[in-house]
């Protein structure tokens, strides 16, 4: 069973306000068929321990002014600002320093679920204005 369509609009709304806040190598990972427990994963990388709490500051902030206001009912991580995980029982969104990143590897564990496009509206206005007539 693909992926709802509740948690593909939180899904991106988390990504594109991971990606508002500079976080890089974000990746939306459909996992719906492989465990229960949630449709898909938001997995977003930052530089350093203020930029993952920013990030995950951002994404709350997206995810409870959408219209149909989405709250995490599980938080851990926030104290050390190294990986922390949101759980909204649709998605799960991991913002991880990028050592973290690079060493769990999610995105490594998770390679036989489909991917879910996610393209950073940012870029795909410069790339419109670059475009010629």
């Amino acid at each position: 069973m693909p992926v709802t369509d509740r948690a593909l609009e939180l899904a991106l709304t988390a990504a594109q306000a991971a990606a508002d806040k500079k976080a890089h190598d974000i990746s939306v990972i459909d996992v719906a068929d492989q465990i229960y427990i949630t449709d898909a994963f938001v997995i977003a990388s930052a530089s350093n321990e203020r930029q993952v709490i920013a990030i995950v500051d951002a994404i709350e902030e997206a995810l409870i002014n959408l219209p149909e206001k989405a709250k995490p009912v599980r938080r851990e991580g926030q104290n050390q600002g190294r990986w922390v995980l949101l759980d909204y029982v649709d998605i799960v969104v991991h913002v991880q320093h990028s050592e973290e990143r690079e060493f769990y590897a999610l995105d490594r564990l998770w390679k036989d679920c489909p991917i879910i496009p996610f393209v950073d509206r940012d870029m795909v206005d410069a790339t419109a204005g670059t475009e010629a007539p």
